[in-house]
């Protein structure tokens, strides 16, 4: 997901993705552990969008809505 995408949700809706995404990253280690796991590059894919998201709430926590 492209962080241009995620600035256009609100809050509550960033918090609902994060909580998906720490979901789905959880599902994938488990995965991994049991070596039923397809593509282990979605593994880094899915971090990198977890932090998107934290990063996006950062900065709406510092600056607001405004940017």
């Amino acid at each position: 997901m492209k962080a241009s995408e995620l600035r256009k949700l609100s809050p509550s809706e960033l918090d609902k993705k994060l909580l998906e995404l720490k979901d789905e990253l959880f599902k994938l280690r488990f995965q991994q552990a049991v070596n039923q796991l397809d593509n282990p590059m979605r593994i880094s894919a899915v971090k990198k969008d977890i932090a998107r998201v934290k990063t996006i709430q950062r900065d709406v926590e510092l600056h607001g809505a405004q940017s």
